[in-house]
């Protein structure tokens, strides 16, 4: 996804990890939330409520879902965390992305 039309944003700002990870929250008008955001280097775990797309468009980094294996993305590439799980992150440079947050 290249362009999100008719969206309403959050002014304030998501920051995690003492600033290195920070997003902003976009709503679609069919209710659908997502967030937009930049990752600095360095190591990260996340947890999630609901089933989520991370949607990487630029950077290159390294995931790990719960009980898998270390796969890398290096460009763009997409990958599903399932709900209620954590996750880790390695990001090796600044990494932009998009994470949509699924229903099911």
């Amino acid at each position: 996804m290249i362009e999100i039309k008719n969206a309403s944003i959050v002014k304030k700002a998501n920051i995690y990890f003492d600033g290195k990870v920070t997003s902003r929250t976009v709503f679609l008008q069919d209710g659908t939330k997502k967030t937009l955001g930049i990752m600095m280097p360095g190591e990260y775990e996340f947890a999630t409520d609901l089933k989520e797309e991370m949607e990487i468009s630029f950077g290159k980094l390294e995931y790990k879902l719960a009980g898998g294996e270390w796969e890398t993305i290096n460009g763009s590439g997409i990958f599903y965390v399932p709900a209620n799980e954590s996750f880790q992150l390695k990001v090796h440079t600044v990494v932009d992305y998009c994470c949509s947050y699924l229903s099911e």
